[in-house]
């Protein structure tokens, strides 16, 4: 079976595409749950972040699942092949793997080495698992690109500076505006990514911050742990109306900030950062004399500086990626002897109780604790003998001597 995957990312698609790919946590289950209901696709997981849509898959068939995986992308972007196409990357086996490691470590991202990609892999993986698509492979893939992205950031440099979407949307906002000192600044959104944007604005000394958000419980805890306000989102152009500076990280379906509602919240030089996708500010607003905006593709531009420093550790996350799928191979080559060590142990197994079945009568004349003894003996000779061929069946695995012991065994032992 082969492993796949397709996707788009920032630097394949425009924020455009990027937008109609994107998946929310519902839609994502959804095109899983698809996906594995085929007759071609075994395993699947989908990564949706701001950055980057991308399914991974496990195929019976490499084709057909090509091809099934293909389509889901067009049909979640409403997109012919021949309009996706262009932006669409993928890969198979080997590179996969790699793609997979390199993506938690943060070598895939628009700031590179970013902080939040890991955790939206670990979140991508629970999500898949909990629609029975994740089994042996793709599970023991995420293990060792999970373990790639952490050790990319404890072993290596590769996460210095500016490595987080939130902090480099503080930083541009700053940078914009000449420093946030005193500035009035309204945070939408309370997730992951709007509470870190708060707590890196609660370090720039600006002058106040609201938090504003459809859950209420969350933006007031978010909003105490800043010492700012909450507000819902029923009460955004008051938010507005009082803001120098808006960061929006909402992860809603559609706009939530138009031209009319910036006009209702008075005329007022205001800065938008944008870093949603769909994207929380509608396109007109740019058109608004008060109001400058900045998206995801100004971002990117941004994120530039810092990186240099961090791309000197990008050989040193690329060794640990490169371990990370090797160690993936070697320990998938393994499992392929599992089934044959089963067998065998099987077989093992019944000659025993045969022969304590022959037996038993005799042993019938001692005591329970005698009987324990003998049975703790031969369950003993059973696991000692079994040892050695075991662990070179699962050594060897892939190799041609692997296959000579393969065939050698169950020759030997009648195995199927």
């Amino acid at each position: 079976m082969s492993v796949l995957v397709l996707g788009v990312n920032h630097r394949s698609a425009p924020l455009e595409v990027l937008e109609r790919l994107s998946l929310d946590d519902s839609a994502a289950a959804k095109l899983v749950h698809g996906l594995v209901a085929s007759d071609v696709v075994r395993e699947a997981v989908v990564l949706s972040t701001c950055n980057r849509t991308e399914v991974y898959a496990v195929a019976e068939r490499f084709h057909g699942a090509h091809g099934a995986l293909h389509d889901a992308l067009c049909d979640v972007a409403g997109l012919s092949r021949i309009e996706l196409d262009p932006h669409v990357y993928s890969f198979h086996d080997d590179a996969a793997v790699e793609h997979a490691c390199a993506v938690a470590a943060g070598l895939e991202s628009l700031v590179v080495g970013e902080s939040e990609i890991l955790g939206q892999v670990r979140d991508a993986v629970e999500l898949a698992r909990g629609e029975g698509a994740v089994r042996t492979t793709l599970d023991l893939l995420f293990r060792r690109a999970i373990a790639a992205g952490k050790r990319a950031r404890t072993e290596t440099g590769i996460a210095r500076g500016t490595a987080s979407m939130s902090h480099a949307a503080v930083e541009l906002a700053g940078a914009h505006l000449d420093g946030l000192a005193g500035r009035r600044v309204a945070v939408v959104g309370a997730g992951t990514m709007g509470e870190q944007i708060a707590v890196a604005l609660a370090d720039c000394a600006v002058g106040s911050i609201t938090v504003v958000n459809r859950s209420r419980e969350r933006c007031v805890a978010l909003a105490e742990r800043v010492g700012g306000s909450a507000a819902g989102l029923d009460a955004l152009i008051d938010a507005l109306a009082d803001a120098d500076v808006v960061l929006t990280c909402t992860g809603a379906p559609s706009t939530l900030i138009d031209r009319a509602m910036v006009r209702a919240a008075g005329e007022r030089e205001r800065l938008f950062i944008d870093v949603s996708v769909p994207r929380d500010v509608a396109a007109d607003v740019a058109h608004d004399s008060h109001s400058t905006v900045i998206d995801l593709s100004d971002l990117d531009r941004w994120a530039s500086v810092g990186r240099d420093q961090r791309l000197g550790e990008v050989d040193a996350v690329k060794a640990i990626v490169a371990e990370e799928a090797d160690r993936f191979t070697r320990e998938r080559i393994a499992l392929q002897a599992t089934p044959l060590i089963t067998s065998l142990r099987r077989r093992v197994e019944d000659l025993r109780d045969a022969e304590w079945e022959r037996y038993e009568s005799r042993l019938a004349e001692l005591d329970d604790e005698q009987q324990e003894l003998v049975r703790a003996l031969l369950n003993g000779v059973v696991n000692k003998v079994l040892h050695e061929p075991s662990a070179r069946l699962r050594a060897d695995a892939g190799t041609p001597r692997g296959e000579r012991n393969a065939a050698a065994v169950a020759d030997l032992f009648d195995l199927e």
